[in-house]
């Protein structure tokens, strides 16, 4: 048998997604088991995606993993758990039976290559949707047709609301096994069609405290995070669910930035605290609020997952005039790459009243550039071998 064809190889991507009412905290860290539930909207890949290739072979003499195009550590204990799970779920389905005389035994070893085309750790859910993808990509390699959202959850707790897209909620579970813990879709990317999404790229570093550490400090010190746990997001998503299936835009946008704000308070009631927001944060909730109070109504909102980054939701309608608004907030550099990435966005004039309501001193280079998107689907199989990150060989390929 040639190298090739001793090599079986798939490629899948994945989105990210955006918690509209936030998971923030585990009551068990190995399983990792939040204590409340969420609710997020999954990205349109076309904008935001990780894309994973994996292979299987006999000749493989180990493991191995490259991210962005650099090896990894294959031994991370939360990748362990999913590629330890999936293997199990795929013995299961063959019965139990192992026999190296197959061509795609489980006792062979993986290569995984794994790309995104945003930026990682910055407190865009890079995570979420690498662990969705790493998922999905192994259960389509081995054959497993399961519920994967448990698995994708044991990587990174919010993937598994990026294993479905449109709107999704993460029910928190009572089990102690976590096998309730669940990712469900609440309304497919198809159900609003008119809503779009802003990500205003503030700065697009590593954040300085990770989402992990941040969860177990807040809480073992933060009583509000409890109160929140407890008391306010179960109403919360009732509320959220009923807002999203009315496709009721006042009151789907006041929760996001509530539940948002509180987030952030949590966070500050951490000790230490915790600032995932910075100064340009605090702007563009000033300029969103000062636009709202402009028209009387709430037409744009906010929220921040843990870093400085906004993300912008809104409806088509008033995306083109709203993007003009925060051109003139953050003028864009006229030498620097395109400021404006993902779906087209008209130029439009604003009337010199909406200008003086929102009138701010400018702060160029505030924002690095801006990413339109809209509500899009769940994981996805690519038939494309050409997108492969790893050749014929298992390795990965230069471009990769």
């Amino acid at each position: 048998m040639s190298a090739e064809k001793s090599v079986k190889t798939v490629t899948c991507t994945a989105p990210v997604n955006i918690a509209v009412i936030k998971y923030w905290g585990k009551r068990d860290e190995e399983l990792i088991l939040p204590i409340n539930s969420s609710l997020s909207v999954t990205l349109h890949q076309d904008q935001l995606k990780t894309t994973t290739t994996a292979a299987i072979s006999r000749n493989f003499k180990e493991d191995r993993i490259w991210l962005n195009g650099v090896e990894d550590n294959i031994n991370h204990s939360r990748l362990q758990s999913c590629l330890r799970e999936v293997r199990r779920l795929a013995r299961k389905r063959r019965g139990g039976e192992e026999d190296e005389t197959t061509p795609w035994s489980m006792s062979q070893k993986v290569h995984i290559a794994s790309v995104n085309n945003f930026p990682t750790a910055a407190g865009l859910a890079s995570s979420a949707a690498g662990y969705a993808c790493l998922v999905y990509t192994l259960s389509k390699l081995f054959g497993v047709e399961s519920e994967l959202s448990a698995i994708a959850r044991q990587g990174s707790g919010s993937a598994c609301r990026s294993m479905y897209g449109g709107f999704v909620q993460w029910v928190m579970g009572q089990r102690a096994d976590g096998k309730d813990s669940l990712a469900k879709q609440v309304e497919d990317e198809m159900h609003w069609p008119d809503l779009r999404i802003l990500i205003l790229v503030v700065s697009a570093e590593r954040k300085h405290i990770g989402s992990t550490a941040g969860m177990q400090t807040s809480v073992e010190t933060s009583p509000l995070l409890k109160y929140r746990a407890e008391s306010v997001v179960p109403a919360r998503m009732e509320e959220m669910t009923e807002a999203i299936r009315q496709r009721d835009f006042e009151r789907f946008a006041q929760l996001t930035m509530k539940d948002s704000n509180q987030f952030h308070a949590t966070c500050l009631d951490t000790f230490p605290p915790i600032f995932y927001l910075n100064d340009i944060s605090k702007r563009i909730i000033n300029l969103v609020h000062r636009y709202n109070d402009y028209y009387g109504q709430t037409k744009v909102a906010y929220t921040f997952d843990a870093g400085p980054n906004a993300v912008i939701f809104t409806l088509e309608p008033v995306m083109n005039e709203f993007v003009e608004v925060v051109k003139g907030c953050f003028p864009p550099e006229s030498n620097g790459g395109p400021f404006l990435k993902g779906l087209p966005v008209s130029p439009t004039d604003l009337s010199d009243e909406l200008r003086s309501a929102v009138e701010t001193e400018p702060t160029p280079r505030g924002l690095q550039y801006i990413i339109v998107t809209k509500p899009g689907p769940g994981p996805q199989l690519s038939e494309d071998s050409s997108i492969h990150l790893l050749g014929p060989d298992g390795e990965p390929k230069s471009s990769a």
